[in-house]
């Protein structure tokens, strides 16, 4: 009798490791993706989670393993939002083992288009357009679903995004175009606008066109979701630059009332609003109320690294945990069907012993590449900064206010009269910068530097006896 059902098993064994590629697209994979887009787009996250984790239970019952690469994908996005890169690294990785092996354009192109994402976040913009350039060749050949032809136009404005970080206008308006062609939504309306935004010379009236369409939209769900708080923030930036304080301030003010509603999955946002709103108050003159902003900043700085990601961070390993169970599982019902023959048994443990193998390998590697891509970031972003220093580039301070905001917070509250310039000498220092070489990416003599170290030992009470290098390293 054993021998008899032997076909037969693994017959059953190789149907459950592949699938019809569009067999349960209409019933899966779109329900879940748009479900997926709204929460997120409304800042949902608790509801974003469960959703997720209620589509992979789904997944693993109907042994379809791409259904749990999207879940992973929707997961890593959330976790790029929150600036939580090793975690999303993880998840990125195991969709990708899944979809190497799948021939579906939409599960490929949603992949390549939220991990452009990724790469966006961390500066690898060459990457992440590389990235959208594969999810459109995906989506070219595919564009069946209304879902598609959105992450299509989508995919479009992203790159244009990215073209306009990299002072590619012509090239990014081109994109654009393309989008719109497709698609008419808010989302595209957002690129537009902050396409506008972009420019050396700032094309306020034009931004203000696209963004309002977005602001002043009458769903009440609408006005408060993602599109609206990056809506209100660019266009506040665009009052500052022109000047126009109590508009900037209304914008602002909106957008930190829409931030709270969705901060669960957008957390870093909070900072970049605060830190506008300074620069609001700094060219208004109102010290005290720049200073308050900055504190606020520096706050929330700290509590998107700390309190919320490690809420965030267990919600993430009970979802990885269960999905680990969920194979285990999977695996032990493969070994007792395999157990029915002899031959098979022999077989599928010498295939599980060389996949224990080769997951923990690449277990092992993940969490190296996790800590040399934290390395990275850290190095790359203190790069950026020498190199603005070396330049005496104007946006030098800006650039080290965001990486080291408690820093200037300390320094601001020893002395809060120090003017900008010598923050900007205090961060040269804080940047182990000597004073041969302060005074030669300055344009200043090297008595100069001399005398500007001795001003700021006075204005922050430095002892004689600190070294003044020491004294900023112990600072932060």
């Amino acid at each position: 009798m054993m021998f008899r059902i032997f076909p037969y098993i693994f017959l059953l064994f190789f149907i459950s490791c592949s699938s019809d590629n569009r067999k349960y697209e209409n019933s899966f994979d779109i329900p879940l993706l748009e479900k997926n887009d709204r929460f997120r787009n409304l800042g949902e996250y608790d509801s974003l989670v469960n959703l997720n984790k209620n589509y992979y239970r789904q997944a693993e019952e109907m042994s379809y393993e791409e259904g749990k690469a999207l879940c992973y994908v929707n997961l890593a996005r959330v976790n790029t939002t929150l600036e939580n890169y090793q975690k999303a690294q993880i998840l990125f990785e195991n969709a990708d083992a899944i979809l190497k092996k799948s021939d579906n354009n939409l599960h490929k192109a949603v992949f390549n288009s939220n991990y452009a994402r990724f790469n966006a976040e961390l500066r690898r913009l060459d990457q992440a357009l590389q990235n959208n350039a594969e999810a459109i060749k995906y989506l070219e050949n595919d564009q069946k679903s209304a879902f598609a032809r959105k992450l299509m136009a989508e995919t479009y404005g992203y790159s244009s995004d990215y073209l306009n970080l990299k002072k590619r206008h012509k090239e990014a308006i081109f994109y654009l175009y393309k989008a719109k062609s497709i698609d008419h939504s808010r989302r595209i309306n957002l690129f537009f606008g902050n396409h506008y935004t972009s420019f050396a010379e700032l094309k306020l009236d034009s931004t203000e066109i696209y963004l309002r369409k977005i602001i002043e939209d009458p769903n009440p769900e609408a006005a408060m979701d993602v599109d609206a708080l990056a809506a209100n923030t660019i266009l506040g930036e665009g009052y500052i630059q022109k000047k126009q304080f109590d508009k900037a301030e209304a914008a602002l003010n909106r957008a930190l009332e829409i931030d709270k509603k969705t901060r669960h999955i957008y957390a870093q946002y909070t900072k970049y609003i605060y830190n506008d709103l300074k620069r609001l108050y700094e060219d208004k003159g109102d010290k005290d109320k720049a200073y308050y902003y900055l504190q606020l900043y520096a706050d929330a700085t700290d509590k998107t690294n700390s309190a919320l990601l490690r809420t965030i961070n267990q919600d993430m390993e009970s979802f990885i945990l269960e999905a680990k169970k969920d194979s285990e599982r999977h695996e032990r019902n493969i070994r007792w069907v395999i157990f029915l023959s002899v031959a098979g048994l022999f077989l599928l443990g010498i295939y599980t012993w060389k996949m224990i193998n080769i997951l923990r390998t690449k277990k092992k590697n993940l969490r190296l590449e996790s800590e040399s891509l934290k390395n990275i970031m850290n190095n790359k972003k203190d790069e950026e900064i020498m190199e603005l220093a070396r330049n005496n580039d104007p946006e030098f301070l800006n650039q080290f206010k965001e990486a080291y905001p408690k820093f200037i917070s300390n320094l601001l509250t020893i002395n809060p009269n120090l003017e900008d310039s010598e923050l900007a000498f205090c961060a040269l220092l804080k940047m182990h910068f000597s004073s041969k070489e302060i005074a030669h990416y300055t344009l200043v003599q090297h008595r100069t530097v001399q005398q500007k170290k001795y001003r700021i030992r006075k204005k922050l009470n430095i002892p004689t006896e600190t070294d003044t290098y020491h004294f900023f390293d112990d600072l932060t």
